[in-house]
């Protein structure tokens, strides 16, 4: 398998598509994609994105494997398109630079540079607050190989529109399916290697090996697609909200995922240093809590970036991006708020309470950071 170089994204390959009216015109054909090694701009970090041929997934698991839970059926069997995924869960080396907008925006606000205007506000990324308490955040450490951990979905989706809009090309949170998809990677076996859990140490961290923290991320070996930590780690987000019947509702969205219509549950794939090995199977699903996972936050109303309890230091994500992207006018539906009260909060925090902060966010970006910091450097 080819992997590129791209220290811009604009130069790169023209990607494929979720929507049936993005399919048509001519674009690329499908699976005419190759992997590659992706520069933030602005940064000297890289990250690499494997390229997942189109194909089908029976979603969900058979009721005789051991582990199986309600939820991972009735089995569905969902038609994917081609796109790449990172092969490694998104680390705090690349969402440090994220976490850094909120200061970047806040000196911004005071100079009057790049203001936020309703013309303009669609481009606004909505940056995270500083956390609370860093070294609660940290406890496996500060190795910036390690996987961004205790985010939630909508700051995940926050980041994907960040490195979107600056690199040019479309990036987001997989669907379920797609996740899945790329999980099994090819198999229909518990595990992306077989069916014996006594085997995943060679593939994952767990709550038999992990000693209850996450680690650096691929130092176990990757499923048959050249993916790591899919069985084990950090627990992974998606974009879709959880049911407890299963994918009853996944037919029904044009969007390829089943959307949120309320705050929690939502959809952790792959397991995590915390969990069982059963939790770590290809077809297992964890639904969010969101008043536990945020039980120990001071704030009220709760930050809508982050949580505050031990459970929620495995939850991670890794990044997509869709050959063929929808048309540009619907990149929003996977980025921003789905449902208004997290919208709410978020301006609460930022416009109330000064936590948090918004700023545009294009191409131009890095340059402007630059000039800002040569021109009053942080100290």
């Amino acid at each position: 398998m080819k992997t590129r170089v791209l220290s811009d994204a604009g130069t790169g390959v023209c990607m494929l598509a979720l929507f049936a009216s993005a399919m048509m015109a001519g674009r690329l054909a499908a699976d005419d994609h190759e992997s590659y090694q992706q520069t933030i701009p602005g940064t000297s970090v890289q990250f690499e994105m494997v390229a997942i041929s189109s194909g089908k997934v029976l979603l969900g698991s058979p009721e005789g494997e051991s582990g199986r839970s309600n939820d991972e059926g009735p089995r569905r069997e969902v038609a994917i398109r081609p796109f790449w995924m990172g092969a490694r869960e998104v680390t705090w080396a690349e969402y440090r630079n994220f976490m850094a907008l909120c200061g970047v925006f806040e000196r911004f606000d005071d100079l009057g540079v790049r203001p936020v205007t309703d013309a303009n506000r669609v481009d606004a990324v909505t940056a995270p607050s500083r956390l609370y308490e860093p070294s609660f955040t940290f406890t496996a450490g500060e190795d910036p190989d390690l996987p961004a951990v205790s985010m939630k979905q909508f700051a995940a989706k926050q980041y994907t529109k960040w490195l979107s809009l600056i690199t040019g090309e479309f990036y987001r949170l997989p669907t379920e399916a797609e996740w899945e998809y790329a999980c099994r990677a090819g198999t229909d076996s518990a595990y992306s290697y077989g069916d014996d859990p006594s085997r995943l140490d060679e593939y994952a961290w767990h709550d038999g090996n992990a000693d209850d923290v996450t680690h650096r991320v691929g130092l176990k070996k990757s499923n048959p697609w050249g993916l790591y930590d899919m069985h084990g780690n950090a627990g992974e987000w998606v974009l879709d909200a959880y049911a407890e019947e299963g994918y009853s509702q996944l037919a029904k969205s044009p969007l390829g995922f089943t959307p949120a219509t309320k705050t929690y549950p939502r959809v952790l794939r792959g397991g995590s240093c915390l969990m069982s090995p059963e939790a770590c199977r290809s077809a297992a699903r964890r639904a969010t809590d969101d008043e536990e996972l945020s039980a120990y936050d001071p704030n009220t109303p709760k930050s809508p970036w982050w949580y505050a309890s031990d459970e929620s230091q495995d939850i991670g994500f890794r990044v997509v991006r869709p050959v063929d992207p929808p048309p540009r006018d619907a990149w929003a539906k996977f980025w921003d708020a789905d449902v208004p009260r997290i919208q709410k909060i978020a301006d609460f925090r930022i416009d109330k309470e000064g936590r948090g902060e918004r700023g545009l966010v294009d191409k131009d970006l890095p340059q402007a950071i630059a000039e800002l910091n040569d021109a009053s450097p942080t100290q």
